[in-house]
Formats: C-alpha cells, structure tokens, sequence
C-alpha cells in the first residue's frame, strides 16, 4: 500500500516541544510521479512550506539502492519533516529507477549510475514545470555520483544552482566530471565525515581541488550515514546556510517547536 503524507495526524502540544527524529512539522505534501525519458515512471513525495515563499528547493538523490538506500533515508525524511517549516525551503524526494520505499517502487532496474541520468533529469524537468525556485542537487553517497556526473552538463546544469554532496565516495564520478563542475563554476558544497568509510577529510581536499569554487567541509565525530540526531542536524544546518539566503541562525536551526506536530512510524 503507498504510504499517503495526508496520513500524519497533527496535534498541539502545550508550549513548545523538542524536535525529536521522528518529528514531523506541518507543510503542504503530496505524492509525485516523475516521468522519465526513457520511458519509466518514478515514484516521489514532494514536501511545500504552508505559506509564504520558498526559499529554495532541494532535489534529493539518495545513497546506493543496492545497499538500502532510497527516499526516505534518514536525512533525506528529516528534510522532508523540518525544512518547509523551518526554512521555507521545498523538498522533492523521491526512488530511483527500480527502487522501493514505503511510498511505492519506482519502475526500471539499477542501473549503475548510467541510466539513473534520466532519473536526475526527469526530478530537474519536475521541479522546473512546477516552478519551483533556487533549485539545488543534494546528492547522499551514490547520490553525489549523479549530482557530479550530470548536475555540471545540460539539460541539468542551467536549470539548478548547485549541489551539496553528503559523503561523496568519488568512485563513479571521475576528474572529468569534477572538471565540468569548475567550468560550470556553480558552487559546489560537500560534507566529509571525519570516519567515513570510503572518502575522509584530507583526502576529499586533494581530490576536490580541481573545483576551485568547491567548498570541502570535513564534520568531526560524524560517519558516512550520518547517524545520531547531532549529525543529522549538522547537515541540515549546512544546507540551509548553503541554500538559502538568510541561512540556519546564527544558533542553528530551531531544535524546539511551538505548533502542530504529528510523529512518524519507525
């Protein structure tokens, strides 16, 4: 059964409450389609602050399917749960070709990075019919693969301002595409976990140099899945500051509540 994001019971608590993980604020969701060029129909969530503007869209690319990662990894859903509320900023995830969440299985199979192309380009198109504003790749591990490899060249390039990379591993993505980046001269933000298991800090710096406006941000304590509230809340914070205008605060985003909330399954 699709897991419906009308489903989320919202009540007022007394005062303001703690932002917890499974904490859901209000915004305007609804379940998406993308359409693909070749052919496949993918399967997505598409998460509106209620009101006022948006100050930025993220589109998500989420972590290697073959290993558990699709639309609703950890980072990607608190995304989806805080940002409308705490930053007006929109965020579109959805499943690349052949993978599964509770909210559906997109149509197609794994494609090791080369078909999933279309997948970036059919999220961009989305966004851009929707007209949606500021649009930003967020690519998580084998996501940042396909923001390097197709967010510097068209149709991609023109219709978003830039990427955050959480975890780059830099095993598909190659010193071609890093050089397509510096040439765009879009900026280019990414979060190294000092204990990643593929790409850590000092090594991230050497390999990012050929992007001069990159920006190598290595994150102390943290691992490649960014686990632990304090790690999650970390990356938000950069993305925010990254993507929008006024940024996180000065104090980081909001960690209380004062409003509707709803709690999401496990």
């Amino acid at each position: 059964m699709t897991f419906d994001p009308a489903s989320y019971e919202f009540t007022v608590p007394v005062g303001p409450a703690p932002i917890r993980a499974s904490t859901v604020l209000p915004a305007r969701r609804e379940n998406v389609e993308l359409r693909t060029e070749d052919g496949h129909t993918l399967v997505g969530e598409l998460a509106l602050p209620e009101s006022g503007e948006i100050t930025a869209t993220l589109i998500t690319l989420h972590p290697l399917p073959t290993h558990g990662g699709f639309m609703d990894s950890h980072v990607y859903r608190k995304a989806s749960y805080r940002l409308p509320a705490l930053a007006g900023v929109a965020v579109l995830r959805f499943n690349t070709r052949g993978t599964s969440s509770p909210r559906g299985t997109s149509e197609g199979a794994f494609e090791e990075g080369i078909g999933e192309r279309f997948d970036v380009e059919a999220a961009v198109r989305f966004a851009v019919e929707r007209q949606l504003p500021n649009r930003w790749l967020v690519g998580w591990s084998f996501g940042t693969e396909l923001a390097l490899m197709y967010g510097a060249v068209e149709p991609v390039a023109s219709q978003v301002e830039g990427a955050v990379l959480l975890s780059p591993p830099l095993h598909r993505a190659t010193d071609a595409h890093l050089g397509a980046w510096a040439a765009s001269g879009k900026p280019l933000t990414v979060l190294v976990p000092e204990h990643d298991d593929y790409l850590r800090p000092e090594a991230a710096a050497d390999r990012f140099r050929l992007v001069p406006q990159a920006r190598v941000v290595g994150v102390d304590g943290a691992k490649h899945l960014w686990v632990g509230e304090k790690y999650a809340a970390r990356v938000l914070n950069e993305i925010v500051d990254e993507v929008t205008e006024a940024g996180s605060g000065p104090e980081g985003l909001p960690q209380e509540w004062d409003g509707p909330a709803a709690t999401a399954a496990a």
